[in-house]
This record gives C-alpha cells, structure tokens and sequence, in this order.
C-alpha cells in the first residue's frame, strides 16, 4: 500500500511465483541506505549490540511496545475468523519484535491514510502495514525494511476483458486503495502513458475495491501481489496477472525522530531473521519468497 510510482519502462517485473503464494493459509529489498538520512539512522548502532539493550529508556520504563496497522491485506493483517483479534504477517512479526525488545505489545487498528500522522502525534510508537519504503514517506519517518512485493493487476474470473498489463488500462475504469502506491501506480501511468486516461476512482482498501469489480464499475484494480494472490485464491472470483509494477521493500515505519528505537527494531528484526523465526513467520503465511536476507534501514529508493 503505498506512494508515487516512477519510470515504467522499468517497472513490471515479470515473476513465476503465484503457485507458490495462493497455497497461503491465510502481502525488502537489499539496498544501499536513502541520502534523506537512512545512514545516519543507523550510524552510531553497535553492531554486536543486543536488540533489547538498545531500547530508548523512556521506552522501557513505559514497557509496552505500541504498534498501529490497517486491517484488510490478508495474509498481511486481518482480523481472525469470528474475532477482532489482528493476525497475519505484519501484526506477528510486530510482536515477535516487541518480545525481543523485552517489551509488552499493544496493537491498533487504524486508517491507512492516519499510520504515520499517528506516529507523529505519538499515538502509537511504529506502523506496520504493507507500507512501502518511498523517498516522500522518509521525510517523516524512517524505515526498517523487512519484505520485498510490487502491485499487480486484479481482474474478474476469466479475464472477460483480455487485459495483459497496464497499458491494456487506458480508458476503462479502474480503482485503487485511497493513499496506496498502488493507486498512484494507476494514476502516473494514466497522466505519463495513457492517450486515452482512465477513470480511477479510490476505495477504502482492497477488499472494498473488489466490489467494484463485482458490479462491473470498474474492470480491474491493482493491489500488492501477495494480497491479491491471497484474495483471489480464497474467493476464486479473480485472477492476478503475474506482473508486478514498482516492486521494492515495505518497511516498518518509525518517526524520524526516534533514531534509537529504529535501532532497536533493526537489531530485533535481525536477530529474528539470524535464528530462524521471521522465515518461520513468512512460511507460515506462504510469503517467504518475499523476505529479506538482512534487516536495513530506508533501502528504499
């Protein structure tokens, strides 16, 4: 769920994976730190250092981690079948963390748009949802970047209307989530490529947009591959065309100027990754095609 999408000729990356993901029970990318300030977040981390021994002190005398999400990405964060209990990648992986902090967890769900408004005004201490790692995202918070997913093309059972890819998009009404890359991948392709624009209108989240689909408002939308691999496998209403469009790392997010406690969140993501249970996690949810090797922080360009 994400932000402004650039250049398309490099964008599509044509992958083979969907067998392997819509098998799911139940949606990073190495590289070199951002100039805004990704290596400075990181500068003064003791390598050797324990995850929990770097928590902020105001953070350990509180003794709860606080974390936000927004719920309706299966299998990144849902609720459990029945209850208002949030399961999936994202919520877990958030736990795990605090738990190698040496802190309690707390978890809300929130809007999308309100994640990181919210982690300036203190409501929660970090944002995990499906949030992708943007330059315009890092003027406010930095990022510890733990998956690697791009957005793919959503359309009806059967592909009544024969779209290969993007370009098929141009004059036919679409929709996206409101303030996800997604719908800006949409809407850059639309204004940049696009003789004839589409009609784009925004939903609250991916489900919602699905509707769209099922009524015949729209003919296709774009949503983050493991999600729609996720939805369609479960409803078998749709199919997921196997590009993925801006693919790069999601990241957990944390205010920027709360340089310890994304430290921490390194270091206590990376000693998950070192003794197996973030791949555990990923497995879990059928996702590990999408985990990263080591745990960086602002690896997104």
């Amino acid at each position: 769920m994400k932000a402004k999408s650039r250049g398309f000729g490099r964008a599509a990356a044509s992958i083979g994976m969907i067998a392997l993901l819509v098998t799911a029970t139940g949606c990073g990318r190495s590289a070199a730190p951002a100039a805004d300030g990704g290596s400075s977040a990181s500068a003064s981390v003791d390598a050797g250092a324990a995850a929990e021994s770097l928590v902020p002190a105001d953070l350990r005398e509180k003794g709860v981690l606080k974390a936000a999400t927004a719920e309706g990405y299966p299998p990144m964060e849902m609720y459990k079948d029945g209850t208002t209990e949030l399961i999936g990648v994202d919520p877990e992986l958030a736990e795990l963390i605090a738990g190698q902090l040496g802190l309690k967890f707390e978890i809300t769900n929130a809007s999308f748009p309100g994640l990181i408004p919210g982690l300036q005004s203190n409501q929660w201490d970090l944002a995990i949802s499906s949030m992708s790692d943007t330059e315009e995202r890092r003027q406010a918070v930095d990022f510890v970047d733990y998956f690697v997913a791009g957005g793919a093309i959503m359309v009806n059972k059967g592909n009544p209307e024969g779209i290969t890819g993007i370009a098929d998009l141009c004059g036919t009404n679409v929709v996206g989530a409101k303030g996800s890359s997604n719908l800006a991948i949409l809407q850059d392709y639309s204004e940049t490529e696009c003789s004839t624009p589409m009609t784009i209108s925004e939903s609250e989240d991916a489900p919602t947009g699905l509707l769209q689909l099922d009524t015949g408002r729209a003919i296709a939308t774009v949503v983050d591959y493991p999600v729609a691999a996720e939805l369609a496998a479960k409803s078998g209403k749709y199919e997921v065309l196997e590009e993925q469009y801006e693919a790069g790392p999601w990241g957990i997010a944390v205010d920027k100027a709360d340089r310890e406690l994304t430290n921490a969140v390194k270091a206590a993501l990376q000693e998950l990754i070192d003794d197996g249970r973030y791949q555990a996690l990923l497995e879990k949810y059928g996702v590990s095609s999408a985990a990263v090797e080591t745990a960086e922080i602002n690896a997104g360009q």
